[in-house]
């Protein structure tokens, strides 16, 4: 007995120790078969490429690109960014692979800012995100509610165009203006013809700069994003910044919501008649199928969606459009020649016009193709490790979608750099707005594409028409235009554009 144990005890040893190697070789297999991170530069120990982030990373992100090809990997502190600059790659993220990257990277100023992620912007992809998405897209922005509120923004638009004519001859800031009329729109069109002028006055004096400060506090760079064991010592103190904003602006939602609560029952209307965003969501909010995902949290989530969103980006677009077009004088020419054709110098624009304005079309298309407001769309954040390119893209790694370098590829576009809107003429359908054609996504593609993009292209669109029709602009003397521009959370230009007004129309009483 006592030699059997003996001699089992080196074959157990043995065993054991062949049964170890074996598991070893097949993890080092296994491994060996998992595909590895993208290439791409080094950085420092711990915090990794961060010191070497410049201010114009849509520039930077680009030269990177070049260097280290199509799909390349940053570390910035604990975060790990992957940047996307390939057509058939960006397919494969907003497209064939979408619901795996239907995520943001949520940071801690988007958590703050969004009532804990209860909007449609930053909420996770989920049962509450797709019922927030249908009901914007479908009760808050269908046609036939976009069509009943027509009047809510020309009265906006007229008012705009009147405050423009009394300042005949006196340089005015494009964006600021464009700002006013994108805030005094949105504010016409949730609160409706429900709340009295000198309140809702009030309301627009109040919300203006906060939601300007709101998104320029959510791309603040923040290091308790790329260190979140830090967050809790809020360090640079924007979670203290964008809690207090988010505060004063709640203040003013608040308000109003609970006003229209309250008088609820006795104002309910009928679908075909309800004439505001606000009143569209109240009446939801109160159906059994939205109670589990639409509460008062969610409501005035929506609502500064709308306001921040919407202001931002169209009032940029304007004032990109705009200065495109006093830099190419020849172009500015045809807009308002097509203008003349449509409208006519005896007539105010209507949004029936529009879609025949086939030219400024075109420009609008041209300048968010060189100039795209969001460069690298919103963020996304995988919620399972995939593979994109040949290459492992870790769970919660931050992926970037370069829109910025595919808009102006020389191997899609012909001589890409050139202002040139012809390019878009008579191919509507090929490079629309839709997001099927991945060398021309400036609003993103997939279910994350942008949720306001039918109200954005009905405004922006409506406002450059009439600001082009009712008047003639011009640089202020011995000024030049500056073309140049800096990235926030959207693609500002770097020197605001200031232009001096002349009237167009035959009559005066059109500017009434």
């Amino acid at each position: 007995m006592d030699l059997l144990v003996n001699s089992a005890l080196p074959i157990s040893a043995l065993a054991l120790t062949i049964s170890i190697l074996w598991s070893l070789m097949k993890l080092i297999k296994s491994k060996r078969k998992t595909p590895l991170l993208p290439p791409g530069p080094r950085g420092l120990p711990i915090v990794g490429y961060l010191p070497f982030l410049r201010k114009d990373l849509h520039h930077q992100l680009t030269e990177l690109s070049h260097r280290h090809g199509p799909i390349f990997k940053l570390w910035l502190g604990n975060k790990l960014w992957i940047v996307i600059s390939s057509p058939s790659l960006i397919k494969v993220v907003l497209r064939d692979q979408d619901t795996i990257f239907a995520n943001r990277d949520i940071t801690v100023a988007a958590r703050i800012a969004t009532y804990g992620l209860n909007d449609i912007g930053w909420s996770p992809y989920g049962s509450q995100w797709r019922n927030l998405r249908k009901i914007f897209a479908r009760e808050m922005l269908s046609n036939a509610n976009l069509k009943a509120t027509y009047n809510l923004r020309k009265d906006e638009v007229r008012k705009a165009v009147r405050e423009i004519y009394s300042k005949i001859g006196t340089p005015i800031d494009i964006c600021e203006l464009a700002m006013q009329i994108d805030m005094s729109l949105l504010i016409n069109l949730i609160w409706g013809g429900k709340i009295e002028a000198e309140r809702r006055d009030k309301i627009l004096a109040g919300l203006l700069p906060l939601v300007s400060e709101l998104v320029d506090v959510l791309i603040k760079p923040n290091i308790s994003d790329f260190f979140p064991v830090l967050a809790r010592f809020d360090i640079q103190g924007v979670a203290k910044e964008a809690t207090t904003l988010l505060q004063r602006a709640d203040e003013i939602i608040e308000d109003t919501v609970n006003e229209r609560m309250r008088n609820h029952s006795e104002n309910t209307l009928k679908n075909e008649e309800r004439t505001d965003f606000l009143q569209i969501l109240v009446d939801l909010m109160q159906e059994e199928d939205n109670k589990a995902s639409l509460g008062k949290v969610q409501l005035k989530a929506l609502l500064l969606d709308i306001l921040a969103a919407g202001t931002d980006t169209a009032a940029t677009t304007i004032e990109w459009v705009m200065a495109d077009l006093l830099c190419h004088p020849k172009v500015m020419d045809k807009v308002q020649q097509e203008l003349n054709e449509v409208v006519g110098l005896n007539n105010i624009v209507e949004e029936f016009h529009i879609p025949k304005l086939e030219y400024l079309n075109t420009v609008l298309k041209e300048t968010l193709r060189l100039r795209p407001i969001g460069p690298f769309l919103n963020p996304r954040s995988p919620s399972q490790s995939c593979i994109v390119g040949g290459y492992t893209i870790p769970k919660d790694s931050v992926v970037f979608v370069n829109v910025w370098y595919v808009q102006r590829d020389p191997l899609a576009w012909d001589n890409p750099l050139e202002f040139r809107p012809e390019r878009f003429l008579g191919n509507n359908g090929k490079w629309d707005f839709n997001g099927n054609n991945f060398n021309y996504i400036p609003f993103g593609s997939g279910r994350r594409i942008c949720a306001g993009l039918p109200l954005a292209e009905i405004m922006v669109r409506y406002i450059l028409a009439s600001l082009l029709h009712s008047f003639e602009w011009r640089l202020p003397d011995g000024e030049k235009l500056d073309m140049s521009d800096k990235l926030f959370m959207t693609l500002r230009k770097r020197v605001p554009l200031s232009a001096i007004p002349a009237p167009r129309l035959s009559r005066s009483d059109l500017y009434e």
